[in-house]
């Protein structure tokens, strides 16, 4: 395990540690700014779950890389850890350009041109779309450029869920599906509050794998379009 793999690990252990002392109210209505800072530690928590969850998934399902990353022909995409900014969950998904089958800058600037024009036409689109460029120590004397196409998203907690879908939750909270989907959430004291973190995990997970499967398909377009 690395250095910052051993950084999370104590994390985790001390903000399961936290939380045990403090009373999580079931709503997450924090007062303070301590139990504000609590309340995003644990949405980053599960949302990252859900990420890490889904490049395993991505990994197995096609050509696994180094990190967070796979490949799916010949393009290497990217899934980022999640945080909180502004009361939403936020990530990175990048996808490299496939500089290697273009021709020159102005062929990857129309190629970022087009990916750009299909993912912000769609119902989930990025908060954010660049065009990045990585300068890559591929050895001790050799460095490369790469070009990737990077996509921001942000999805509010209020989209993530609401008192509604809790409320439902509780409802089979009786059964044995209900009580297993639930082992796996650490952090809130009440039903309601880890309710709360399991959508969280499973609403992160459901639009990042639409936003990962939207990409995945605006390079297949762009790549017939321009003949690849």
């Amino acid at each position: 395990m690395c250095s910052s793999d051993n950084g999370h690990a104590i994390l985790a252990r001390t903000i399961d540690n936290l939380i045990s002392s403090f009373n999580i109210s079931s709503n997450f209505y924090f007062g303070g700014s301590f139990m504000a800072t609590l309340k995003n530690i644990l949405f980053t928590r599960y949302a990252g779950k859900a990420l890490e969850s889904l490049v395993i998934e991505m990994q197995k399902k096609y050509n696994e890389k180094k990190g967070r990353r796979f490949n799916h022909d010949n393009i290497t995409y990217e899934i980022s850890r999640a945080k909180v900014v502004d009361e939403s969950i936020q990530f990175e998904i990048s996808s490299k350009i496939p500089q290697d089958e273009l021709k020159g800058d102005g062929h990857m600037k129309n190629y970022f041109k087009e990916i750009k024009k299909i993912v912000t036409s769609l119902k989930l689109k990025p908060f954010s779309v660049e065009m990045e460029n990585i300068l890559l120590d591929t050895n001790k004397n050799t460095e490369k450029e790469r070009d990737y196409v990077k996509l921001l998203y942000r999805y509010p907690l209020d989209d993530l869920y609401n008192d509604k879908e809790i409320l439902e939750k509780i409802k089979t909270l009786d059964s044995e599906a209900g009580k297993k989907s639930l082992q796996e959430i650490k952090g809130a004291l009440t039903p309601q509050g880890s309710i709360a973190l399991y959508l969280v995990l499973e609403s992160t997970k459901s639009f990042a794998q639409k936003n990962i499967e939207q990409l995945i398909d605006a390079n297949k377009q762009v790549k017939a379009k321009m003949a690849i």
